[in-house]
């Protein structure tokens, strides 16, 4: 089949380092490519999806940019209301008021936290098909008539197994109150274990950063170190060298994808039960649920008792990305069949140019 993935513009797809969206909508593509399906990819033009490509912003337009989304989305739908395409997965609801310029069924992955404003201008297409990312997600989204939870998936090439074997805990994310590194640096504080943090602040969260992380860092300079935000390459080696990656999360966070990743090269897991936490570890397998910091600490004290190399299977087994595209091929599939239009007959982008702009 013919699939249109619009990204965001916000950051290439796949990003160089931060950018969950952009990441799963690269590892989408891949996905679906490798399946034998007809993929283009809407996203920036330093982006490097499988498939084709196609963009009309050279560049990210960071930080993320309602008026440029939606410029990049009503490019993406003028550019395939003159060709095939079965089905059109966004991945911004500021796509979505351009979608009915188009007849193929459209998706929309819901990447997001409850947020009541974007909820109100999803709740205007009924007819567009959602997808929840976590059950979590899904519950806080009763409004919505959500099609399929379909957890994200990546390549587990690119995440080799790590022994764990660098005498320290991992925290990866963002700097920000929700995602809690000050819990994480208390937690292996307590462990007697040193922490390694990948990450940084938003300015959105300079505050925090201030008032919470910075103080920990100052006092505590042996062990906890701050490696700053990580690209793929080194945010792979700090994982394959954890004993555990901590995530003492203050949020329903929607999925979490360094989880995954964590599990991937072997190490487990220990998080608070918020989210998709429940949904995503395997308790005892892929790492455990822990109430509270002590019990976090706790854990740390015994992780190393979880087997690394069925963490690791276990994960591949649950959250590839072949798993995810296929996930999404049967659901595409389901629309179409609903569709009253069917298979589009218009040309398809297969002898397009790979990259245009108006």
């Amino acid at each position: 089949m013919n699939v249109a993935i619009i990204s965001t513009c916000a950051l290439p797809t796949p990003p160089r380092a931060y950018g969950g969206t952009e990441l799963v909508a690269a590892e989408l593509a891949h996905g679906l490519t490798e399946l034998g399906h007809d993929v283009v990819v809407y996203a920036t033009g330093d982006s490097a999806p499988h498939g084709r490509l196609r963009w009309i912003e050279p560049r990210p337009v960071w930080p993320p940019n309602e008026a440029a989304e939606a410029r990049h989305a009503r490019f993406a739908f003028d550019d395939l209301a003159a060709h095939t395409s079965d089905v059109v997965h966004v991945q911004d609801s500021a796509a979505l008021p351009f979608h009915r310029d188009v007849g193929a069924p459209c998706v929309l992955t819901l990447h997001h936290r409850r947020d009541d404003r974007i909820l109100q201008s999803c709740m205007r297409f009924p007819e567009v098909a959602f997808v929840a990312i976590s059950r979590r997600q899904a519950e806080l989204h009763r409004e919505l008539p959500v099609a399929r939870v379909i957890h994200h998936g990546v390549d587990p090439s690119r995440y080799p197994f790590g022994p764990g074997d660098g005498g320290y805990v991992a925290f990866l994310g963002r700097f920000a109150p929700e995602k809690a590194p000050h819990l994480a640096m208390d937690a292996a504080l307590r462990a007697e274990v040193p922490l390694r943090l990948g990450g940084d602040a938003h300015a959105v969260a300079r505050r925090y950063f201030e008032q919470e992380v910075a103080p920990r860092l100052s006092r505590h300079a042996r062990e906890l170190q701050w490696l700053g935000e990580l690209a793929h390459d080194p945010k792979v080696e700090l994982l394959r060298g954890a004993r555990a990656l901590l995530m003492p999360l203050e949020w329903e966070e929607p999925f979490g994808l360094v989880m995954i990743e964590a599990m991937l090269v072997g190490t487990p897991v220990l998080a608070f039960p918020r989210g998709s936490a429940p949904e995503v570890v395997d308790e005892g397998v892929t790492g455990c649920l822990v109430r509270d910091v002590a019990e976090m600490a706790q854990r740390i004290r015994a992780v190393d008792a979880i087997d690394r190399g069925r963490c690791r299977r276990r994960a591949a087994e649950r959250f590839s990305y072949l798993r995810m595209a296929r996930d999404h091929v049967a659901l595409y599939e389901e629309l179409i069949a609903r569709s009253p239009r069917g298979r589009r007959s218009r040309p398809s982008l297969a002898g397009a140019p790979n990259a245009r702009t108006l």
